[in-house]
């Protein structure tokens, strides 16, 4: 399934390329728009690889026991942060990108904030499940956009491309078709998150635990597993 995906996003790649060869010899608005369906498809198929810090998103919303409406309201921060991180760097801040022949870029000072940052989120949900504490008002946003500050490989190559053709305006466009793809598989994946976190919760109130017990050891178990997705990000 892995070189599956792999090979689509190869064809991705060489389609996105052509699309953007295209516009800047024809400036046919038209044709671009008649491509932007492709563009979110590219997003969501692009979001299912590896990466985007879906197992962040999901790991914490289980943590976290949210209802539906605000784990979808974190998967859109999440997304918007991803896609929208990639958008500035390729417009005003080229030198925090990484260029090679085989990659649209990397931005290690962001993506190493952010993993610093997930850690020091991770041990808060051990601390809070140890000893409880309230929520922190927007906690969850921020937690999207924390995890969202690691930027997305796709639109980084798409904005650089376009850049360098002389058509941001078109890897722009992209972005937004993109960014609706992304949004997309990252919303399924907070709402499979919480079904898994409630069945999880029932489970262990059904062998003796009360509800409250439930929910401090997914918020301990979670904690402790974004510590170490994070600090393997960084180590490795």
């Amino acid at each position: 399934m892995l070189d599956y995906l792999v090979s689509i996003q190869v064809a991705i790649h060489q389609t996105i390329s052509a699309d953007l060869s295209q516009f800047a010899s024809s400036r046919d608005w038209w044709s671009l728009f008649a491509v932007l369906p492709l563009g979110i498809l590219f997003g969501a198929v692009h979001a299912l690889t590896p990466g985007h810090n879906k197992l962040v998103l999901a790991t914490y919303v289980i943590g976290d026991r949210m209802a539906v409406a605000r784990a979808a309201l974190v998967a859109c921060a999440l997304a918007l942060t991803h896609i929208g991180s990639a958008v500035i760097i390729s417009l005003v801040a080229g030198f925090l990108v990484s260029r090679t022949i085989t990659s649209a870029g990397q931005a290690p000072l962001l993506e190493n904030l952010s993993r610093y940052l997930l850690v020091a989120i991770g041990l808060w949900l051990v601390i809070r499940a140890i000893w409880p504490r309230p929520h922190v008002h927007g906690e969850g946003l921020g937690v999207g956009i924390i995890a969202g500050l690691v930027p997305c490989p796709l639109t980084l190559f798409v904005m650089v491309m376009a850049v360098s053709k002389g058509v941001p305006e078109a890897g722009l466009t992209f972005a937004g078709a993109m960014l609706i793809g992304v949004g997309c598989v990252l919303v399924v994946t907070a709402i499979l998150a919480v079904a898994i976190g409630r069945s999880l919760a029932k489970a262990i109130a059904r062998h003796g635990g009360s509800l409250s017990m439930a929910s401090r050891s997914l918020e301990l178990v979670a904690g402790f597993a974004l510590t170490g997705i994070a600090l393997a990000a960084l180590l490795w």
